[in-house]
């Protein structure tokens, strides 16, 4: 069977399928950190993994663009094997966007250097159209006026939204976030995910790992609540938050929606 055809049969019943994991397995160590995961996330589909720390989420979300190798199981980007290194692998990261818990921006260069430096290298656009798309994403997450500034002139919120501007230049398939506020003052996260349910309103595709049950409660299609290494339960928002299936995800929820 060919790997597109493994694909389609990896997600039951739909043809597109975007985002494939099939019996991923990760150690670090004795730590089984992903246990035989099994996930599709379809074209346009906003998936949100949540759980305990400890549970795998990020190392799960990390693993989608080989960030983190896995010990067995296969991942498909687009119906294509992810490849485990070489230009292939970059050019198959180009098209997965990634925003981190840190934001990971060049401090040497200015906001528009930072958006622009993708496209330029990777994308090869020329400059004047790299510019022109760096400053249009800058007015979309709204901090267009910051262009010309360094990353340590700007606060937080505004050092994550022009990450996630970073990585929508390259005009990515899917875009992943891995606690992207976690590092964030209080008062700026609302700032960072009214970008991101945006995004989600817009189509993009995405996979969220995330303490903010709000978001997971407005912008999620379906909810992936990970602990122990293993996908304990997927259901829509509605069912998640409403009737949890497990016990693990009702005694998780317990906790956290009493503060």
């Amino acid at each position: 069977m060919s790997r597109s055809a493994d694909t389609r049969r990896e997600g039951p019943g739909r043809t597109d399928a975007l985002v494939v994991l099939s019996n991923v397995n990760k150690h670090f160590g004795e730590l089984h950190v992903l246990q035989d995961i099994d996930l599709t996330i379809g074209r346009g589909e906003v998936v949100v993994v949540i759980g305990p720390s400890g549970g795998g989420k990020s190392t799960l979300c990390r693993a989608i663009n080989r960030l983190e190798t896995i010990d067995s199981g296969e991942i498909f980007i687009d119906g294509k094997a992810l490849p485990a290194e070489g230009r292939e692998l970059a050019a198959l990261r180009a098209d997965v966007g990634m925003v981190f818990q840190s934001f990971n921006l060049f401090a040497h260069k200015t906001v528009l250097q930072n958006i622009t430096l993708g496209q330029l290298k990777v994308r090869k656009k020329d400059k004047r159209a790299a510019e022109e798309r760096a400053r249009s994403l800058l007015e979309r997450v709204g901090v267009a006026s910051q262009a010309d500034k360094y990353p340590a002139q700007l606060s937080g919120g505004q050092q994550q939204r022009v990450a996630i501007a970073r990585a929508l230049a390259m005009d990515p398939k899917v875009m992943l976030f891995d606690e992207p506020t976690s590092a964030l003052d209080p008062e700026m996260i609302n700032e960072v995910l009214e970008v991101m349910q945006q995004l989600a309103r817009d189509g993009m595709t995405m996979a969220v790992v995330t303490h903010e049950m709000g978001f997971a409660r407005s912008a999620a299609n379906r909810v992936v609540f990970m602990a122990d290494g293993r996908i304990v339960e997927e259901a829509t928002p509605a069912q998640f938050f409403g009737d949890p299936r497990s016990d693990r995800a009702r005694d998780f929820l317990s906790k956290i929606l009493k503060h």
